[in-house]
Formats: structure tokens, sequence, C-alpha cells
């Protein structure tokens, strides 16, 4: 898997936003990737040194209009420390 398919979105919420002032970050990652993979691209595209990565699946919920049931695709979604002093820059002033 390409180095730049592995993050496909930054997750800002107010509990990531949060956490963003100690140094940790989330991201919706591909569903194959694995935290070896996550610490390479984030090493990689943001150029800062990763500490730890942990990764969680999340299991698509059932939605119901009416008659008709969806259910969404898992995905995975991991959460990244970076070393002390570094930070990602598009997550500040969010």
């Amino acid at each position: 898997m390409h180095i730049y398919e592995v993050l496909k979105r930054p997750i800002v919420t107010e509990k990531t936003t949060l956490q963003a002032d100690q140094g940790r970050y989330t991201f919706e990652v591909d569903i194959r990737a694995n935290k070896h993979e996550v610490r390479q691209a984030v090493e990689k595209v943001f150029d800062v040194n990763v500490v730890s990565v942990n990764i969680i699946k999340m299991r698509g919920k059932t939605h119901r209009y009416g008659p008709h049931v969806s259910k969404p695709h898992p995905w995975k979604k991991a959460t990244v420390k970076l070393a002390e002093g570094q930070s990602i820059g598009f997550f500040e002033g969010v």
C-alpha cells in the first residue's frame, strides 16, 4: 500500500481538539493499514517523530429509514502520539 493511501482524513471533534494540546492526533486510516504503516505515513507526510500509535476498528452502525435498513462499512481510526514539543500545523486554530 502506498504511503499516501494510508491516511484518509483527520478526525476533528471536541475531544480530539483537546487531545491535540497533549500531542495526540486522530486520523481515519485505511482498513488494511497496520500500526507500522500509520507510523511511517505520519512521519513522512508531516515530518514529525511518532512515539506511539493506537488503532481501533469502528463497526458500521445500523440505520433505519422506515422499512429500509442500511449498515455502513466498518472503518479504522488511529490515534498518534508525537514526540515532546512537536505538533501538526493544520490542527491549530480549529
